[in-house]
C-alpha cells in the first residue's frame, strides 16, 4: 500500500514537473497529492502563485498578500525551509478524514534551515468546489 502511495506521488511530481503550465496542480484529484503539491510549490517551487492555485478564494487572497512563499511560510505556518521533503500520514491509522466533500489532511515535514534539521507537523482542511480538492483551513497544531 505505502509503495502504491509513494509512487503515485513520484508520478504526480514527474507529470508536473514537465509542463510549462503553471496550474497543473489544480488538475490533482486526490486530497493527500494536493496538499503535498501545495507544500511542494511553497517550500521547494517557491511559487506562491502555484500553491494559491489550489486555495479557497479567501486563502489564496491572504497567500498573494504576504507576496513570497518565504513570508507565506514564516507567518502562516511558523515554518521555514532551504530544502524540504513533504509527505502525507501513512501510518495506517486514519491516513484521511475524508466525507463526500470534505478532508482533514496531516502532512509531514523534514527538511533543513540554515543547516539546522527541522521536523513538524501540519494539518489542512480541503473541501470540494466544482469537483476539485482546494486548501480551505489551515488547521491548528494538533500537538
Amino acid at each position: 500500500m505505502k509503495y502504491l502511495q509513494y509512487l503515485t506521488l513520484i508520478f504526480v511530481f514527474a507529470i508536473t514537473g514537465c509542463s510549462n503550465d503553471e496550474n497543473d496542480i489544480t488538475e490533482i484529484d486526490n486530497p493527500e497529492l494536493v496538499t503535498v503539491a501545495f507544500f511542494d510549490a511553497l517550500y521547494n517551487k517557491k511559487d506562491i502563485k502555484m500553491a494559491a492555485s489550489v486555495c479557497s478564494p479567501q486563502l489564496s487572497r491572504i497567500l498573494l498578500h504576504y507576496k513570497s512563499p518565504k513570508a507565506v511560510g514564516r507567518h502562516l505556518f511558523n515554518l521555514s525551509y532551504d530544502e524540504v521533503t513533504i509527505r502525507p500520514d501513512d501510518s495506517g491509522v486514519k491516513v484521511r478524514e475524508q466525507f463526500k466533500d470534505a478532508a482533514v489532511i496531516t502532512v509531514y515535514f523534514d527538511g533543513k534551515y540554515h543547516g539546522e534539521i527541522i521536523k513538524d507537523v501540519k494539518r489542512v482542511s480541503l473541501v470540494q468546489i466544482d469537483d476539485k480538492w482546494v486548501i480551505d483551513k489551515i488547521l491548528k497544531d494538533p500537538f
